[in-house]
């Protein structure tokens, strides 16, 4: 495909990197740069060169289209350009345990769901650990990349958020786009602002308590979204096993507590399936 035309598509204007800057870069604030690229293979990827390469916290990356986007589980991720948000942002939370970094991409998924609802006017609600729904419908999807680099641990968190995607578009029945969903707004630069601006917000509280997820609050947030909780579920794990149960709780290091026949286990990483 050639490069895009900032005019290419008008019901899918470019976003506007000089107004994301003014309303989200100054002194004092998580981020320190909103970096807008026409395309490139994955935002993920680039922001882990660059972490690696020495680049600070609150770098945002931001592709008009990516062409090799990742998702949880090595999974492809595909949108047409500009028909979505997708962004990775670099966090170096230092003040924080590595055993409390499992909660990072948990933090960016209900901060996503939380800010998108609130402008959009949607009901949504999050899939253990870190997808949005939309009812039962993928709206985004998050993921986490761990980073070891001579100035400490970084963490890259990727979001890809379908805005105007039409149906025909979509990769599988089972997502959606707020288009789809009646949402009162796909306006692409007031919700990617909203989203990061939440992000920090929780992400401030949460260094604050040096990673407890429970004291500044995250954890209660997270447990009222999560639509996971009180299902049947059945979550395939890392080594191909799978466990069965009703979904309980998630605990103080972000784990979903699953309710077996066997008895009750905790699990850090899976692909859930809400059977009902």
């Amino acid at each position: 495909m050639p490069p895009l035309s900032s005019y290419g598509d008008l019901e899918r204007p470019p976003l506007r990197p000089e107004a994301l800057n003014r309303g989200l870069v100054r002194d004092g604030n998580l981020w320190r740069e909103v970096r807008v690229v026409e395309q490139t293979r994955s935002t993920n990827a680039d922001l882990v060169a660059a972490a690696r390469t020495g680049a600070p916290q609150g770098l945002v990356l931001v592709a008009e289209w990516q062409t090799a986007g990742r998702g949880r589980l090595d999974r492809a991720w595909t949108a047409p350009p500009r028909a979505g948000l997708t962004f990775s942002l670099l966090l170096r939370p230092v003040a924080v345990p590595a055993a409390a970094l499992p909660w990072l991409p948990l933090l960016v998924g209900v901060s996503v769901a939380r800010a998108t609802a609130r402008l959009a006017e949607v009901v949504l609600g999050v899939k253990w650990p870190n997808d949005v729904l939309a009812g039962d419908q993928k709206l985004c999807g998050v993921l986490a990349e761990r980073v070891e680099t001579p100035a400490g641990v970084a963490v890259v968190v990727g979001v890809g958020l379908n805005v105007t995607t039409r149906a025909d578009e979509l990769p599988t029945p089972a997502a959606t786009s707020l288009a789809l969903r009646g949402a009162t707004t796909t306006d692409r630069d007031p919700l990617l602002r909203a989203c990061l601006r939440e992000v920090a917000g929780w992400y401030a509280a949460w260094q604050a308590a040096g990673g407890d997820a429970t004291a500044c609050g995250l954890r209660t947030e997270y447990v009222r979204a999560c639509t996971t909780l009180g299902r049947s579920v059945r979550v395939q794990l890392p080594n191909g096993d799978a466990v069965a149960g009703s979904a309980r709780d998630i605990d103080s290091a972000g784990h979903l507590v699953v309710v077996t026949d066997q008895g009750e286990v905790a699990l850090g990483a899976g692909d859930v399936v809400h059977v009902r």
